[in-house]
């Protein structure tokens, strides 16, 4: 059984979906990729302890603190190699940024040439289906500039900014 509910932050309305244990998922409501084929309807609204515990965590992050990652039970329903890339994602500290080549090197590392692998890699960091927390958001371009983000670039920038205001943030070309 699924639930979902709401989370009204000061960029837009969020909705998160779990079961009883783990958070699944979590999108702004007018994002791209919106429930990465999860149901919603089939869900009942309802507050499992995952989704009050995300819920406070939301609530302690808009509150301007880093609230730990491991507080949470994450359960993405992805591929092994997204798995990775969202992995990578979570190492990112609080307030800094890294690129997708840097990201692709933590996920290939021995493999090949990380360059490789940036679009794969940039792909998978698109469909994140635990936006915020799993901090998609930190990652920009090689040049330094906010590239792509299901939930959109003035969101990434106001996240960036929120997270560290001496951000040097260079805008989309």
């Amino acid at each position: 059984m699924n639930y979902y509910n709401t989370f009204a932050s000061p960029l837009g309305t969020i909705y998160l979906l779990s079961d009883h244990q783990a958070l699944q998922g979590l999108w702004f409501s007018d994002q791209k990729y919106f429930t990465a084929d999860h149901q919603l309807k089939s869900a009942i609204n309802g507050e499992p302890s995952a989704i009050l515990t995300a819920k406070n965590w939301l609530e302690t992050y808009f509150a301007g603190k880093d609230p730990a990652i491991a507080t949470l039970k994450l359960a993405p329903t992805v591929s092994p190699f997204q798995r990775q890339v969202l992995n990578a994602l979570t190492m990112i500290p609080y307030g800094q940024t890294v690129t997708y080549q840097e990201v692709a090197a933590k996920v290939v590392t021995g493999k090949s040439d990380p360059r490789n692998y940036a679009r794969a890699v940039a792909n998978a960091i698109a469909h994140n289906p635990i936006t915020i927390i799993i901090p998609c958001h930190r990652v920009i371009g090689t040049n330094g500039r906010l590239t792509g983000y299901a939930g959109g670039i003035s969101r990434k920038k106001a996240l960036l900014k929120f997270e560290n205001p001496f951000l040097n943030i260079k805008d989309q070309l």
